[in-house]
């Protein structure tokens, strides 16, 4: 019986061991039938005949009608080209809406806290099925703020789903919107994988890694998260053999690997396409706007923003302003200065204030939260004594710390926010000042904040001016200061945090372009003086934050005199608190003596103005001396 059976075939997976021929035939038809948007007129008319429609492939291929033009096809476009018979046309139509509506794999459904039941396409699946996306599920999406709100639990994993879903939204909703983009599957496709790839760089704790350790333990490189997504994931294709399932699913490689790089980190090739109109070789110029949908380097405005609005603000308790879904509505392609960009209705500038405005609470009050930020500056005071101290194997056996592991994906894909239990359980006696730091966090026993206070104007800070500031507010010694306390300058840590709109002190409405409902096709610029008079008059601020390693109460009470003898030479904003913690100093900057005073002849002056332009200069006289 054993020699009668038929052996399976060597080189077949279990799920092609069970298709029956006519079942693997049907397969790959639904899959070249998918691509129908890379058809030529040839192709077109197989397909046609495949269907029991053969008698036109003639006029199809006389008017040369390949698959690019199919989904824009309407009854009055098959009756010009000679198909009078409108029960023909109607046959015609419904075959062609078929193929936008064939998968060739049953797509996976997640079920997400924000966006609900999402479907995702097979090739994305095995994305997500790698070891190093996986890797997401252990580092948080807002790193040390966990520690500050108990419901940011949540990981760069779930994010980048979200990212995923969205962009395939925003791109879908383009191509039902204006078929004449010519939006392809393997388009958007694309942009899908690009949402769910943006983050697969980030390092321990998030931005925490690449916006203070790399910096401090690396000082000589420039280095972003963005940079190593790509590297990673050119590992993760390259690891896991995509390529070629990539390819069965319609890509065309190289390119469509360099267009979803592309949008993550921008022109692969900066210095040889520094001088070029159109710096990208993933897709042609008139596909510029696909570049807006994951990463918009224009103004902003994205769908990584829409998912860590909606998400963050679900895990921090706090309210979401901003809904997604009218963009989603609204948005529209429109040529600007040679280039086809997403714009608007310009209905809705209002809400994209309001957008940029909920990004800046989100900062101000929990990714910026003063005990968040100073939390993560001991964490990394910790990775730093113990950089040397972990070793992780790489690609040849190759050895890296914590700071270079960023040169080797495959050490890097290995870096969690896990090395935090690491360093905190280990017993190794070169990790010992590491471990200590790590046991003030979790005990509770943090650097204080002593206060804040603002520049005139924003300054740029390098670690040495840092380090200089600490230096001088160990000298700014009140004349009355206490000889029993002493203070160096490695007992204080100054923050410097910079609050914009995402463009710094530039306002990114005006780079976003809107479309009124008389004319679709044609973008407009509205300035801020077209919406309110009550929208901000600047863009950017600096807060400069000063804490104490001291935690005693003596100590404290002089650090924060410290501080505020610091400001007055320095010249900086007047703290908050300044007349509680140091009511003596206060005096001496004239200044500081009545803050509200030049802001309430400001405004005074300028409600006379108002009132002079409205009532005539006689009533403002009455309203003035009366």
């Amino acid at each position: 019986m054993e020699n009668r059976k038929r052996p399976l075939k060597a080189d077949l997976t279990t799920g092609d061991s069970f298709q029956t021929p006519a079942k693997r035939e049907s397969a790959d038809r639904r899959l070249q039938d998918s691509d129908y948007m890379r058809w030529g007129a040839e192709e077109t008319c197989q397909y046609l005949r495949r269907e029991g429609l053969g008698e036109w492939e003639d006029t199809f291929r006389a008017h040369r009608i390949s698959g690019v033009l199919l989904r824009s096809l309407q009854d009055d476009h098959l009756e010009k080209i000679g198909i009078k018979c409108l029960g023909d046309r109607l046959s015609i139509l419904h075959s062609l809406r078929m193929l936008w509506q064939i998968e060739v794999d049953p797509n996976k459904v997640f079920n997400d806290p924000i966006h609900g039941h999402v479907e995702f396409h097979p090739l994305l699946v095995k994305i997500i099925d790698t070891p190093q996306f996986q890797r997401l599920r252990n580092i948080k999406q807002l790193g040390g703020a966990y520690f500050v709100f108990p419901g940011a639990s949540h990981n760069r994993f779930e994010h980048c789903i979200g990212v995923s879903y969205l962009a395939g939204q925003l791109a879908q909703a383009l191509n039902e919107r204006q078929p004449e983009l010519f939006i392809s599957r393997s388009d958007i496709l694309c942009v899908q994988i690009a949402g769910l790839c943006h983050d697969l760089g980030h390092g321990p704790f998030s931005h925490m890694f690449d916006g203070r350790f790399i910096p401090k333990a690396r000082p000589g490189i420039t280095w972003q998260h963005e940079t190593a997504s790509v590297a990673m994931f050119d590992y993760l294709v390259d690891d896991n053999d995509l390529k070629p399932v990539m390819e069965q699913h319609g890509l065309t490689l190289p390119e469509d690997l360099d267009f979803i790089k592309e949008q993550i980190a921008g022109p692969l090739d900066t210095d040889a396409a520094r001088g070029l109109k159109w710096p990208y070789k993933g897709r042609p110029e008139e596909k510029s706007f696909l570049y807006e949908i994951v990463a918009n380097k224009r103004n902003g405005i994205d769908v990584d923003k829409w998912d860590y609005f909606a998400r963050d603000c679900y895990h921090l308790g706090i309210q979401n302003n901003f809904d997604y879904r009218r963009f989603l509505k609204f948005a529209r392609v429109c040529d600007v200065d040679g280039q086809k960009h997403i714009c608007t209705r310009d209905k809705e500038v209002g809400n994209l204030y309001d957008m940029f405005h909920t990004r800046n609470c989100l900062h101000r009050r929990a990714y910026q939260h003063k005990v968040g930020n100073i939390i993560e500056t001991m964490i990394t005071e910790a990775f730093l004594k113990a950089d040397k101290h972990i070793q992780i194997e790489g690609s040849g056996g190759k050895m890296f710390t914590l700071s270079t592991a960023i040169d080797d994906m495959e050490a890097y894909a290995k870096l969690t926010d896990y090395v935090f239990q690491q360093i905190l359980n280990s017993s190794s006696p070169e990790l010992s000042e590491a471990r200590q730091i790590l046991l003030n966090i979790v005990r509770r026993r943090l650097y204080r904040c002593l206060g804040q206070t603002q520049a005139d104007e924003p300054m740029t800070v390098t670690q040495e001016k840092l380090h200089s500031w600490e230096a001088a507010l160990a000298q700014a010694v009140p004349q009355n200061g206490s000889p029993d306390v002493t203070l160096l300058p490695e007992d204080f840590v100054v923050n410097v945090v910079n609050m914009d709109y995402g463009m710094k002190e530039k306002n990114p409405i005006n780079n976003v372009r809107f479309y009124c409902k008389e004319d679709l096709t044609k973008a407009i610029q509205i300035r801020k003086n077209q919406v309110s008079k009550l929208l901000p008059e600047q863009f950017a601020e600096q807060l400069i934050r000063v804490y104490c390693k001291k935690t005693d109460d003596r100590s404290l009470e002089v650090a924060k005199k410290h501080f505020v003898k610091w400001c007055i030479e320095m010249d900086f904003s007047k703290p908050q608190d300044c007349d509680i913690i140091a009511p003596e100093l206060t005096p001496l900057k004239a200044s500081w003596l009545n803050n509200n005073q030049g802001e309430d002849e400001k405004r005074g002056s300028s409600t006379a103005v108002n009132s002079a332009s409205q009532n005539g200069p006689k009533k403002v006289k009455t309203q003035l001396f009366q």
